[in-house]
């Protein structure tokens, strides 16, 4: 009875499966199903391949590999070795999550859905299947969720927090078309790429937040932010800013941004909300609340410079903060 090599039980969702034996016979029958593809591979190396039907296996229909085996004595003789490997051509669907950074490396959560379907065999079985030793459905899918989740970390890099997230179905998109190509280059068509979800963490949402109401660039708010923190820290040093007033704290000159030709305001944080305010509010722009025992603006403004160094030195002064020398 003649060899009879065939996949059989094949569950809707395997896509690769490597036939047991490596010794077949000439004149063997190779059975090949619909939505199948049987694929002869040796020495790291993908030969003939056969379509659905029946197939007696000859030296004139696997002429790939019988140019191959001619190079080694008896390549006549039954049995021979090679591996068949069946793949299917169905379309099949799988999930991708991964972790990511924006521009600015904010942290980016994504999970979604993925379609695709082998376009060429025998390129598939070269560069996933005996490449990476993936015989099996579970390894080849672990090899494709590693695959398109290294592709998107590579893609998302290239946007900032506020597109990533207020313009999701156009990066979905763009993100698609550049994994077509990596996709096709082993083998595989990407019919379809949908993000699901998306999120980042509570700091980068409250960043976030403040770029779609206030309008500002992410450096605006990253300049903010650290604003805040360096007033907090001179609220420590001057005893909670007392000279300013209950819990104001003056932000220092380097931290303030200016237009040319603009006259220069000096710059507080509201005991209530920690907001940037000019010194001149008698309520927070902010948070709505009252400013009491606020200073008047001629007495917070730098009126002397270094004569060593030219830094601005705040009146009364005794040191430069800049260079130590004397005033």
């Amino acid at each position: 009875m003649p060899q009879v090599i065939e996949w059989t039980g094949a569950g809707p969702d395997d896509i690769v499966w490597r036939y047991p034996a490596e010794d077949i016979q000439w004149g063997a029958q190779l059975v090949v199903h619909e939505y199948e593809t049987a694929v002869f591979f040796r020495d790291g190396k993908s030969y003939d391949s056969f379509g659905p039907g029946r197939h007696m296996l000859t030296t004139l229909n696997l002429p790939k590999l019988t140019a191959a085996l001619s190079r080694l004595a008896g390549f006549t003789e039954t049995p021979f070795k090679v591996a068949v490997i069946f793949i299917s051509t169905k379309q099949f669907a799988g999930k991708f999550g991964s972790k990511a950074q924006t521009t600015e490396l904010a942290p980016l959560m994504t999970f979604g859905s993925f379609w695709l379907k082998v376009e060429t065999p025998q390129l598939f079985v070269n560069e996933v299947v005996g490449g990476q030793n993936a015989y099996t459905t579970p390894s080849v899918n672990d090899f494709l969720r590693g695959f398109i989740n290294e592709k998107m970390i590579d893609d998302l890099s290239k946007y900032d927090l506020v597109t990533v997230f207020t313009k999701l179905d156009e990066i979905s998109g763009q993100v698609k078309a550049s994994l077509v190509e990596y996709f096709r280059r082993i083998g595989l068509q990407l019919v379809d790429l949908k993000f699901e979800g998306i999120d980042t963490t509570p700091e980068y949402r409250d960043r976030l937040f403040w770029l779609k109401q206030s309008g500002m660039t992410s450096e605006g708010v990253l300049r903010m932010e650290t604003v805040k923190e360096a007033a907090k820290e001179l609220g420590k040093s001057t005893g909670g800013g007392a000279a300013l007033g209950a819990g104001m704290v003056l932000i220092p000159p380097l931290f303030q941004t200016s237009t040319p030709g603009a006259p220069a305001v000096a710059l507080v944080v509201c005991p209530s909300c920690s907001a940037q305010i000019p010194s001149t509010s008698k309520f927070c722009p902010n948070c709505g609340k009252s400013i009491s025992a606020m200073p008047t603006q001629p007495s917070q403004v730098p009126s002397q410079k270094c004569a060593k160094c030219g830094e601005i030195l705040p009146t009364g002064a005794k040191f430069c903060h800049s260079c130590g020398t004397k005033v």
